[in-house]
């Protein structure tokens, strides 16, 4: 079986060519271009799709609150306007008439972690990625939980500051304004004057001893920690993997583990953070393993 599987982001699409192993025989990356909206992007998509032939089945990873029965966008922010009700499976069932899985960019990394990658034992455990936004996901006994509407898992919009920094989903003081790679770009640009800066380019100046980045960065860890302690506290889970590009410093990784144990109970101190191992593949892989499940177009 050949699975052609596209993570959808706000920044880009991955692409992918993955058999029945798992094993991925090709992969490419294309900018989304978000702020063309999301007609302009499920065309890309679908331009996208014709380039390949021999195509079994086909998964897509999106950003954005998911209804995988029908495969289409419940509800996005505005990161891609217009993205709110595009039915991607119907869009692309109908023009090449092969069966098509849709799923959570962070419900599909979280599934390709659990059966490709740093969850692979785990049948029950949190996974959050922090980006443009901060996405998250439940899987209990080795399966996505949905929640009453198939939105649960939305943490980056928990209210850590009342009141606080307006967020794209409307909302003020969400926890993806103060805990996102985007909200630490910003505090670096504000606080420094610096431009053209990247989490990357961060990181290469704490690496290289810049007391002021290093302020910045421990203070936004504190916030990514207080979200996590919030979700320790709620679900009691075994194991924590965080992912994103940025959690994959191994300064970030170190600080949590030393500092996350000191704002929570004593009997919740046995959770585990790891690093997502998959990096830019967890969402096609999670994806391509929700097609290879779903059931062939009749």
């Amino acid at each position: 079986m050949r699975v052609l599987a596209l993570d959808i982001g706000g920044t880009s699409i991955k692409i992918g060519i993955i058999n029945k192993h798992g094993e991925i025989l090709e992969s490419s990356e294309v900018p989304t271009f978000a702020k063309e909206g999301g007609e302009v992007l499920i065309n890309r998509v679908l331009d996208i799709i014709g380039r390949y032939d021999n195509i079994d089945r086909i998964g897509i990873s999106a950003t954005g609150q998911v209804d995988p029965i029908e495969g289409k966008i419940i509800f996005a922010t505005d990161n891609i306007p217009g993205w709110t009700g595009i039915e991607i499976k119907r869009r692309i069932e109908e023009k090449y008439k092969i069966s098509t899985a849709v799923e959570n960019d962070v419900n599909a990394a979280a599934l390709g972690e659990a059966y490709f990658g740093a969850a692979i034992g785990n049948e029950s455990f949190l996974c959050l990625t922090y980006g443009t936004g901060v996405g998250g996901a439940i899987i209990e006994k080795g399966e996505i939980y949905r929640g009453n509407l198939n939105s649960a898992g939305e943490f980056g919009h928990i209210i850590t500051h009342v009141g606080g920094r307006d967020c794209t989903c409307g909302g003020k003081g969400c926890y993806e304004t103060y805990a996102s790679t985007t909200s630490l770009v910003r505090q670096v640009k504000e606080k420094l004057g610096m431009e053209d800066v990247n989490g990357r380019i961060i990181f290469d100046y704490l690496n290289k001893g810049n007391h002021d980045i290093k302020n910045i960065v421990d203070k936004w860890l504190q916030e990514v920690i207080m979200g996590l302690v919030s979700l320790i506290h709620i679900f009691n889970p075994s194991l924590i993997v965080l992912g994103g590009g940025i959690m994959s410093q191994t300064y970030i990784i170190d600080y949590i583990r030393e500092n996350l144990p000191n704002y929570v109970m004593p009997n919740y101190k046995e959770v585990k953070v790891v690093q997502a191992s998959l990096g830019n593949n967890a969402g096609i892989l999670g994806a391509a393993h929700l097609a290879m499940k779903a059931k062939p177009r009749i």
